[in-house]
């Protein structure tokens, strides 16, 4: 497929799991990438590397126009930066409340701030922001992690409406539980990791994880010029953990 052809993309936490699927699925399709991480030794091939950290404002405009210089233009946005955070209301100080949302929700702002004047060039623009099942059911242990992407399902629909009229398209993913480092060290840390990742897939009704090809699939879906008509959908990649029950 070259459905990217001509297209340049930015995807923030580029450099690994659904990151780093996704800059690699965009690039064969034909798509010019560039990353944005805090860490880019392990970006994938054929990929511009920007070192960025989100949290910092200065350090994004100046990334995202870094990234659009060497790609020539930009036309897709891939929001997919993010950290996880484990425990009930109880559990996470204010320090570590500020920490993750702004992370996983500010920092969707800032550099779709810095990126949209670029965005509004483009013949066919368009937003992907990576959510999660834990925005549509409640999760044991997730309560920090969960209001964060809460938030990104409420913040997605709000920037799609509030950039029809640009003709910016904005959407967002909502995978399950993902085969990704994340939840590889989650599994580690647990007392007992095998009964740990036999519950993890237990709760998505296909009895597996997903995979960050999956994911990245859906992400290049929505985002493809092709899409031209699809804006403000959440897409459930979470094996139906979020709307079956066995």
């Amino acid at each position: 497929m070259n459905d990217f052809h001509g297209v340049g993309a930015i995807v923030t936490g580029g450099t690994g799991g659904i990151g780093a699927a996704t800059a690699t699925l965009l690039r064969e399709r034909g798509a010019r990438v560039a990353v944005l991480d805090r860490r880019i030794d392990d970006a994938p091939d054929g990929v511009h590397a920007v070192r960025c950290d989100i949290t910092d404002p200065a350090a994004v405009d100046e990334a995202v126009a870094t990234a659009v210089d060497r790609l020539g233009s930009l036309d897709v946005l891939v929001n997919n930066a993010g950290i996880g955070a484990v425990g009930d209301i109880a559990q996470n100080d204010d320090a570590e409340w500020a920490r993750v949302l702004d992370v996983n929700v500010t920092g969707i702002a800032r550099v779709t701030r810095a990126a949209l004047p670029h965005l509004l060039r483009s013949p066919h623009p368009a937003i992907v922001n990576t959510c999660s099942a834990v925005a549509y059911v409640g999760v044991r242990q997730r309560a920090l992690y969960s209001a964060s992407k809460g938030a990104v399902h409420a913040l997605t629909l709000a920037m799609a409406a509030d950039h029809a009229a640009d003709g910016i398209r904005v959407n967002a993913v909502a995978p399950g539980t993902a085969d990704t480092p994340w939840v590889a060290r989650l599994l580690e840390g647990a007392d007992d990791p095998d009964t740990a990742a036999r519950a993890l897939r237990a709760r998505q009704p296909l009895g597996r994880l997903v995979t960050a090809e999956e994911v990245a699939d859906a992400i290049a879906s929505l985002a493809s010029p092709t899409a031209g008509a699809t804006t403000g959908t959440i897409l459930r990649v979470d094996g139906g953990m979020t709307s079956l029950r066995l």
